[in-house]
């Protein structure tokens, strides 16, 4: 009966007997199978969607932990907790309020991002939805929704869950969609009802239902859905039907230009695919983090070397008695009785808190607020807004500003990328026949192509056939009461479609049906898809005759013809081709009712399977599409986008290297990248292809003798780089490559009996010689390998990838940088990548404006940190050789705790969001620019050494030069007495305004707001000095900076100290400025007297002089 139908599989489920991994069994409207049987209901989760990562209970704990495993806060959290334990000489405040400053200003920047996710979870789950029970409609909260729930959805609205499609109002059960939230795509998607439920269109009769349904466990892939629909009915055996894709409404989808759909859930919030699309979207690093990292290395080992080399000669000193234990400071009995061990651990503790200030915790919080705040200058270019689709670009993630100024190789998608995506229809060929420039009312618009043998038209039949085929065998649809200008679907078939419109074709189903007289039953569509490259359907004629028409590309279809017929049309395909133009072939089969059934069986039998059903529905297809007989091609143009080419040029120009990734054939291929410029008219062309290294037993002989002549070719006759330029491919002889799919295999994954097993580092010397390559024929994986195989290279180099569909997310993901085109292909690529840009012409200002500015700043502000914590700390570290090693702080606490918490932090914040040393218009003009800071050149060794031993020189003259000053100790003419606070609050002032006024003199480009914070900074220092000093705080035990400040200003002499010593500290970096300067006029007069653009040329090499000390 029907319960032991259903049940006895899940019984021996439940006891282990059969073991169905991977899927689920789903009770529609909880009704049981069978009334004598027990029904208990699975457990599944609810319907809630939760995007945030923290609650009210665990932000704290778990945020705490997520920012203490930064090294950085860990560290200064030790220092802290040294302060509190040990005796050190400074006041745990001094270390422990600058974290907390770091780490309460992180917690609420991540606290707000939370709160905002938790208001748009709420906003979903708290919508109101409708589920059918007992007949009656109940309106209930989407996150009350359960699974085999039966919701009711009206026109406009959002799927609350993954549903399959029960029925609809419409008669024929089907509905309209759009997935725009979840891959992009606007188009509308036709979806069916199960065929047994269409008639249940009201509350009462879709309440009768009694049915399971078998599925997969969920599973992220939008394309993919396996399962099955049992129903049962009284007296009756049960029915089983198939399920897939077509019959799955997606949550986040909308239903359009359908009154209303009846659903039953199957998969619930955070099980969705929707929701398991949004998770693990993998973490990319920086260059300028490792960069950081390897100095904040060099500087801890500093660190380490003045705790012991101060924790050394202290013992040393106190060596003499009289030094250990003076009359004035006698030990204390317990002091005395401590091991020396432990007493020497403790002193090379409080050293490293002394000096532990030279570890820039603040610069890691400003870092951030840098690249977060600075990301929206890219999403408020107006020049990068496009009218046409009123959109701008989108920052997806601001932690690889900078990496756009690094940029060495550029992975390109072509179609849809370089070119607009939108096919205008050229020609077609049937029979070897060429149409073109074809009017309604033409009757044999025939035209002789040149040596083709085939004259006049071809038969009526064979033309009547081949629009047949075009009207039938596509996916477009039309919205109703649209005309066809309403066409939606694939830019290629509605090219075709309506390209056969205007030739008298016909569209047969949706057109006005008063035009056409013949109808056509469809019986089955074999789907498109990127591996089979071609798409079928099978119709029944009123007649009765059953016809298979398929459409696909050359390569797909020329193997699944008559030998003999394609020649004929091969030259028409192989001469759009070259003309740059797409094609496509079209075939068809007559087949019996024998052959019919037997497919028809199969089919029913695949699409009913719930393990492997991609698997055997691919051998349905290809046995199906085999034996056809060829009848023609098409030829549609797919222009390319504005100023691509140009695009392409710039970037060459920077020192990028462009590769071409694409699915089209070689031929096409190629010629739109003569179009596009990445060939020029001088590049020596290589060819790694089917055509090259041929299709017998022994090609990988061929091929290793082809990739051993170009690799003598490119590397051993190469002429060496004696200049040391960098890139220097750019100023020698271009070579292009172009390799195929089928090659690229063959050159991944050689036989095991091949003679040559390094295809894989050759093919890559080869590649990384050539100055563009091109890949055609690439399924998305080998796009993915392609790029990963030059990321891994010596040397790391940055990759970036630009695409605009599907196919193209696996190299987005896999390059450092990916950039998603806002197309017509969806926008998967642009919610993947990295940053998503309108159009491919606006990666050229992204890169060589916006990137080459965001890298130039951070480098400076990570440099600058180093340097003005080294200034800082050294004048500490030499106080101690001038007070016995005592620990002897050299700065009051307030100093050390504020420095650069407020002294110091907004002038740099300033300057690395607003810095443009060269305008943005010269350096999207002089693409050149870009590789004087490609390679990391301002974070490398050199620069960082320059910085490090300014940061000395001027230490050393702050405290030295304060010293010679106190060798007169009577600054007054009272005769009194200066003491120590007074000499490192005069220290700390000429620091202050040293690496303030330092970060005015790097500055090229001024406005307001550098203005107010840097001047504004040094203001607020000498008021707080004022204010600290002027009032007598009672929770401090000892007032001793009371009145200093204002009492050190009293002397003229402390006034020409200061002032003398910040000059002498910035006069190397006037006299370097003075001399660039002039040296670059004399060249520019020299050179050319009248020209005004080189201008800007002197702040390039002066910023670079003193920057990176690379030029």
């Amino acid at each position: 009966n029907a319960s032991s139908f259903f049940f006895n599989p899940l019984l021996r489920l439940c006891a282990g007997e059969e073991k169905r991994v991977g899927t689920r069994t789903v009770v529609v409207g909880h009704r049981p199978v069978s009334e004598t049987d027990a029904y208990v209901a699975q457990k599944f989760c609810d319907n809630r969607i939760v995007s945030s990562k923290y609650t009210i209970w665990n932000f704290l704990p778990k945020n705490l932990f997520e920012q203490f495993r930064r090294i950085a806060n860990f560290y200064f959290l030790i220092i802290f907790l040294v302060q509190v334990i040990v005796d050190t000489p400074t006041s745990p405040v001094t270390s422990g309020l600058p974290l907390f400053f770091v780490i309460t200003v992180t917690a609420i920047k991540q606290g707000y991002e939370d709160w905002l996710r938790h208001r748009a979870d709420n906003e979903v789950n708290k919508s109101n939805v409708f589920i059918v029970e007992n007949a009656k409609q109940v309106q209930k909260e989407s996150e009350k929704i359960k699974v085999g729930d039966i919701v009711e959805v009206k026109a406009d609205e959002t799927f609350p869950c993954d549903l399959i499609f029960l029925a609809s109002s419409s008669v024929d059960g089907t509905c309209y969609v759009t997935t725009a939230s979840l891959d992009g795509e606007s188009n509308f998607k036709t979806h069916y009802a199960v065929r047994d439920t269409t008639v249940l269109c009201t509350d009462e009769a879709i309440d009768s239902l009694t049915a399971t349904i078998e599925c997969e466990q969920p599973q992220p892939d939008l394309y993919k859905f396996v399962g099955r629909i049992i129903i049962y009915r009284s007296n009756q055996e049960p029915v089983a039907r198939s399920l897939g894709p077509e019959n799955l409404l997606l949550k986040g989808a909308t239903l359009k230009n359908t009154k209303k759909i009846y659903g039953v859930a199957v998969y619930t919030g955070m099980e969705t695919k929707m929701a398991l699309n949004y998770q693990g979207k993998s973490q990319k690093r920086s260059a300028v983090e490792k960069s950081i990292n390897a100095f904040l290395i060099v500087y801890l080992c500093i660190l380490l070397s003045k705790a012991t080399v101060c924790t050394t000669l202290k013992y040393v000193w106190q060596s003499n008695p009289f030094n250990d234990e003076p009359w004035y400071n006698e030990k204390t009995k317990k002091e005395r009785e401590t091991f020396k061990v432990l007493r020497m651990f403790t002193d090379f503790l409080s050293f490293m808190v002394l000096f532990n200030f030279i570890i820039p915790v603040s610069m890691y919080v400003t870092v951030e607020m840098q690249k977060f705040l600075g990301s929206f200058f890219i999403s408020w270019d107006k020049e990068m807004y496009d009218e046409e689709i009123k959109e701008g670009a989108l920052v997806n993630t601001s932690d690889l500003n900078e990496e756009l100024g690094q940029v060495e190789y550029v992975f390109t998608d072509k179609t849809g990328t370089l070119t607009e995506n939108s096919m205008e229809f050229i020609e077609c060929c049937i029979d070897g026949h060429k149409y073109k420039d074809c009017m309604p009312e033409a009757d044999g618009f025939s035209q002789t192509d040149g040596p083709l043998k085939y004259y006049g038209k071809a038969e009526k039949c064979r033309e009547e056939l081949f629009l047949r085929a075009l009207c039938l065998c596509h996916t477009v649809q039309i919205k109703e009461g649209d005309q066809v200008d309403g066409l939606i679907g694939h830019p290629e078939h509605k090219c075709c479609v309506f390209g056969w419109w205007c030739c008298g074709g016909f569209f047969v189903w949706l057109l006005n049906p008063f035009l056409f007289s013949e109808r056509y039953q469809l019986l089955h569509v074999l789907n498109f898809d990127p591996v089979r490259r071609r798409m079928s359907v099978i119709v029944r004629t009123t007649a009765g005759k059953l016809l298979l028409f398929c459409k696909g590309a050359d390569s797909s279809i020329f193997p699944r013809v008559q030998q003999e017929e394609i020649q004929q049309t091969k030259v028409h395909v192989d001469r759009n081709a070259m003309d740059g133009y797409r094609t496509l072939c079209v075939a068809f089969k007559e087949l019996t009712q024998k052959e019919y059934d037997k497919i028809d069986r199969q089919l029913n039998e695949a699409k009913m399977a719930l393990q492997d059903r991609e698997e055997k529905m691919a051998k349905v297809f290809e046995d199906t599409e085999a034996d056809m007989h060829l009848i023609g091609a098409t030829a549609v143009e797919d222009r390319l986008q504005e100023q691509s080419a140009e695009t392409i040029e710039a970037l060459h120009a920077a020192g990028m290297k462009v590769w071409v990734l694409t699915g089209d054939k070689m031929e096409t291929a190629k010629s739109t990248c003569y179009a596009c410029r990445l060939f020029q008219t001088s590049t020596e062309l290589l060819e790694l292809t089917a055509r090259t290294v041929g299709e017998s037993e022994r090609k990988e002989d061929r091929l290793h003798e082809l990739l051993m002549e170009y690799h003598k070719k490119l590397i051993q006759d190469f002429p060496k780089n004696r200049g040391g330029l960098k890139r220097s491919w750019t100023l020698s002889q271009e070579y292009g490559l172009i390799i195929d799919g089928s090659t690229l295999s063959l050159i991944l994954n050689p036989s095991q009996d091949s003679s040559s097993s390094n295809y894989k580092n050759i093919f890559l010397q080869i590649c990384l010689k050539c100055a563009a390559v091109l890949c055609c024929r690439m399924a998305p994986l080998q796009k993915a390998q392609i790029v990963r195989m030059v990321k891994n290279t010596k040397g790391s180099p940055i990759t970036l990838s630009v695409g605009d569909g599907a196919n193209d997310v696996s190299m987005i993901l896999e390059a450092h940088v990916g950039i998603g085109i806002k197309g017509k292909e969806g926008r998967q690529a642009s919610r993947n990548s990295d940053y998503a840009v309108p159009k491919f012409k606006h990666l050229r200002k992204l890169l060589l404006a916006h990137g080459h500015l965001y890298y130039v700043r951070i480098a400076h502000l990570v440099q600058y940190f180093f340097y003005k914590n080294l200034c800082f700390i050294l004048p500490q570290f030499l106080y101690q050789f001038f007070c016995g090693f005592s620990q002897q702080p050299l700065y009051d606490a307030a100093y050390l705790t504020m420095y650069n918490i407020c002294f110091t932090s907004l002038p740099i914040l300033a300057y690395s969001l607003l810095e443009q040393h060269i305008s943005i218009d010269t350096l999207t003009s002089d693409p050149q620019l870009y590789m004087k800071v490609s390679d990391n050149a301002m974070l490398q060794w050199k620069p960082f050494l320059y910085w490090t031993f300014l940061g000395a020189f001027e230490g050393l003259v702050f405290f030295f030069g304060v010293y010679f000053l106190f060798q007169n100790s009577s600054l007054e003419d009272n005769g009194k007495v200066f003491g120590n606070w007074t000499f490192g609050t005069i220290v700390f002032t000429v620091l202050v305004f040293t690496v303030t006024l330092k970060l005015a003199l790097d500055t090229r480009f001024w406005t307001w707001m550098n203005h107010f914070v840097i001047w504004g900074s040094l203001a607020f220092y000498v008021f707080f000095s004022f204010f600290w000093g002027g009032v007598i705080w009672p929770f401090l035990k000892q007032q001793r900076m009371y009145f200093v400040f204002a009492h050190m200003l009293t002397s003229v002499s402390t006034w020409l100290a200061i002032i003398l010593l910040i000059f002498i500290s910035l006069f190397p970096e006037i006299l370097l400025i003075s001399v660039v300067l002039v040296r670059n006029l004399s060249h520019r007069k020299a050179r050319d007297p009248l020209s005004a653009r080189p201008s800007v040329r002197p702040l390039l090499l002066r910023t670079f002089s003193d920057e990176s000390n690379v030029f």
